[in-house]
């Protein structure tokens, strides 16, 4: 027997999926991260746990995404999240370069490097951050799931 549903009749449906609890971990630390940030005085500490914040989100993606390589006898270079980023999710790519361009100003000002950032420059990132984490949260929390069909030879699945 057919299936009643032609594909034209199926729809995503906006509903909350089983992130795994590592990222929503990750999700909730971010979160506090660009909360916190945006209550420091000091731009560089201000720039530096934005970026942190963002970086978390990034991992959340990881989280939820990353499948464990085969281990080689050859030792592989080891690469930063917003290099992995782009692959596990493309649409992120733009938000990966920003971030990545930004890792060297906030080790300088993980550093107590008081120059490393100005106030609109911290400003700035806790924008792009909270920006990019609520992307983050909807891809992660809130993906369109297609609703599960009957099999199509009416056997129980």
């Amino acid at each position: 027997m057919a299936s009643p549903f032609a594909a034209a009749d199926v729809h995503p449906v906006s509903r909350r999926t089983g992130a795994p609890p590592a990222a929503l971990d990750l999700l909730a630390k971010a979160r506090a991260g660009i909360d916190e940030a945006a209550a420091l005085d000091r731009p560089h500490e201000r720039y530096a746990t934005a970026h942190l914040a963002a970086l978390r989100a990034a991992a959340a993606v990881l989280a939820a995404r990353a499948r464990p390589v085969p281990r080689t006898r050859r030792r592989q270079a080891i690469r930063s999240a917003w290099e992995l980023l782009p692959q596990l999710a493309p649409e992120l790519t733009e938000w990966s370069a920003l971030f990545a361009a930004g890792a060297p100003r906030r080790a300088l000002a993980e550093a107590g490097v008081a120059a490393a950032a100005s106030a609109r420059e911290a400003d700035d990132l806790v924008r792009d951050a909270a920006h990019f984490l609520r992307l983050v949260e909807r891809l992660l929390v809130l993906q369109p799931v297609l609703p599960r069909q009957p099999p199509a030879d009416g056997a129980a699945g």
